[in-house]
């Protein structure tokens, strides 16, 4: 999937256009933001922390994602340039080689995640990573891709086309990996923000210091986060709000998540309900039974539905079924949650692409 450029540095030979269309999969940021959490957060990165956070290079918005996991390995090397090395694996389109370790089984199947996610967010990353043995820079650019004719790569280019233009700002950016007290871990800068007709970013970054806000005014980008039947009343905060998504995103957190400095508290939703219950889900095609936890939402009312985890992520919020769906007041207020490790996920992580029989919920 990757082309030999004449000065020694693999790059991909897809199309600016593809990485495009690509990232359309993703009408809503937030799950673009989610997919490189979900990098850090798999077993073979194991991070313990990962900070974001909207950072200015020369004058320009960039947003920052930064893990304190393995970082890359010499097995994750293709070609190397000095003291710089290209990344590989993760720029590969549609590779992925994760297994569980320990027990622990990776969110990620498709090996897309990275370049879906961060090509939503802007036309252009560059990824910074420090393992035990080796310091790496790699970038993804759409812009670069439209300005060369020929596929040729190399430590200068990126400095020509990334913010970073002297091999100093680059060594800078792979050290600041370590400013937490971490010898690893991978630091990934996305600029050229996506926009809107009527906004510079589609990020509101002035309303909450501490958080990446989605303008009220609901439309097009977010649909695939609004819960069936919601109204703009009862819109979850999770919908608007990075540091309210990322508090429920993970069914069971093991890694902390800093959002502008400030650390994101995790809501275990099932401990915050009133009147638990616990019930099973019994598919015709499995052979036991699927527990799900039942109670009533003590924070709102006007928000509830079924929570839907696959592999401990976050796939589905606040999803109503059965007699939620109907115009009365049954099962108003009452939340579900459920892992749902026998359904397959779309490859946005949004949908389900087989849906559940809601007759037992």
């Amino acid at each position: 999937m990757a082309a030999q450029g004449d000065r020694g540095v693999p790059l991909s030979t897809l199309s600016p256009k593809y990485l495009h269309a690509n990232s359309t999969s993703h009408t809503w940021p937030f799950s673009a933001i989610a997919e490189l959490i979900d990098n850090a957060y798999d077993p073979d990165v194991n991070a313990k922390q990962f900070w974001i956070d909207k950072i200015v290079v020369k004058d320009e918005d960039c947003l920052s994602f930064m893990d304190n996991g393995y970082g890359l390995d010499k097995d994750k090397i293709h070609r190397c340039s000095g003291n710089l090395k290209w990344l590989t694996k993760r720029m590969f389109f549609g590779y992925s080689d994760k297994t569980p370790i320990n027990g622990v089984t990776p969110i990620g199947m498709y090996g897309n995640g990275f370049k879906s996610g961060s090509m939503r967010l802007g036309k252009d990353a560059i990824v910074f990573s420090k393992s035990k043995s080796v310091s790496c820079v790699g970038m993804l650019s759409q812009t670069y891709l439209e300005e060369i004719e020929e596929h040729k790569a190399s430590l200068q280019d990126i400095l020509r086309y990334s913010p970073f233009n002297k091999e100093d700002d680059i060594l800078a950016e792979i050290e600041a990996i370590s400013s937490h007290g971490s010898e690893t871990g991978t630091r990934i800068i996305t600029w050229n923000l996506r926009s809107t007709s009527s906004r510079p970013s589609e990020f509101d970054f002035e309303r909450d210091r501490y958080d990446f806000r989605i303008p009220s005014e609901l439309d097009e980008t977010m649909k695939d986060a609004v819960p069936s039947q919601a109204t703009k009343s009862n819109t979850p905060e999770s919908v608007s709000s990075l540091r309210a998504y990322c508090s429920i995103l993970y069914l069971k957190p093991r890694m902390q998540i800093i959002i502008r400095g400030k650390m994101v508290k995790s809501q275990l939703i099932a401990k915050t309900l009133a009147s638990v219950r616990k019930d099973h889900y019994k598919p015709t095609f499995l052979t036991k039974r699927i527990p799900i936890t039942f109670g009533y939402n003590t924070k709102s009312k006007d928000q509830y539905g079924i929570m839907m985890y696959h592999k401990n992520r976050l796939i589905k919020a606040y999803e109503r079924v059965g007699c939620q769906l109907k115009a009365n007041k049954e099962g108003v207020g009452v939340i579900g949650i459920i892992e749902c490790f026998f359904l397959e996920p779309t490859h946005n992580k949004q949908s389900l692409m087989r849906q559940i029989s809601t007759g037992k919920q």
